[in-house]
């Protein structure tokens, strides 16, 4: 079984939707992904496909000299094994290619494993957007990396 990191299709909005469903409490509806595809020039959307099967997805945007992690996610039977990890490395390597020194994201604060995640790869707190999401109030955690410490 290889892994494989290539961009996102339209053929894939449904799989990757799916994920995305079973993700999180605030997914993303399908033409919001139709919208990164096809209209929105600094989108970077990814997917990682194992024997077929999209397993995982990352939607980052370029804006300027940074890249803002938007969404990512990995398919539930397919959690813990850095599949996360594989699609935010080539993301970060791919924009370091773009020229990009930073990139940002925003994480829920009950969400240990993705800010395990984050701080492996030498994300820092920098700041918090209170009540940011809408669902149940909760903060969000403001996270960066200058690309030149991957």
């Amino acid at each position: 079984m290889s892994l494989l990191i290539r961009k996102m299709e339209l053929e894939d909005v449904e799989e990757v939707v799916a994920i995305d469903d079973a993700s999180f409490s605030m997914p993303w509806p399908p033409r919001s992904y139709q919208f990164e595809l096809t209209e929105n020039p600094a989108s970077r959307s990814w997917v990682a496909e194992l024997d077929g099967q999209v397993v995982g997805m990352l939607v980052a945007w370029l804006i300027v000299d940074e890249i803002h992690i938007a969404t990512i996610a990995t398919h539930n039977d397919f959690r813990r094994q850095g599949i996360g990890e594989k699609l935010l490395m080539h993301t970060l390597k791919s924009a370091k290619e773009e020229d990009v020194v930073t990139s940002f994201l925003e994480v829920r604060e009950s969400n240990v494993f993705a800010r395990g995640m984050y701080d492996k790869f030498g994300y820092v707190e920098v700041g918090r957007r209170k009540h940011y999401y809408k669902d149940n109030n909760e903060d969000a955690i403001l996270m960066s990396l200058d690309l030149d410490d991957i």
